[in-house]
Order: structure tokens, then sequence, then C-alpha cells
């Protein structure tokens, strides 16, 4: 499973890291970014969650 950040339509609400903070960052230019592309078994539903959750749908996981 990867994970990944649409920076364009990234909003830097900072909910992804707060949810799933094994797989996602807030990164220097105040957008999220991911630690990891590919998410740990242990953090996929939490990853899932985390992409359920933004609000302008900037993360995508396969």
């Amino acid at each position: 499973m990867k994970a990944h950040v649409d920076k364009d339509t990234c909003i830097g609400c900072g909910l992804c890291p707060s949810v799933c903070p094994e797989v996602f960052e807030m990164q220097d230019d105040g957008k999220a970014g991911e630690i990891k592309s590919s998410v740990p078994e242990s953090s996929a539903d939490t990853a899932k969650e985390a992409g359920d959750s933004c609000p302008v749908n900037a993360i995508e996981i396969e």
C-alpha cells in the first residue's frame, strides 16, 4: 500500500499527521507530506482514515 499527498491540492490543515503520524508529517512548505511512501501494515487503517478525512481530498492511498 502506498500513500501520496498532492501538494497542489493540500491546504496544510494538519489533519493527516494528527490521524496517522507514522505516515504523514507537516513539511517546511507548510503542507503535508509522506514520511514513507510505503504504508506499513500496522498503519494501513489509520492511513486510510487520514485519506478519507482530508477536507480537500489531497491524499491518495493505493
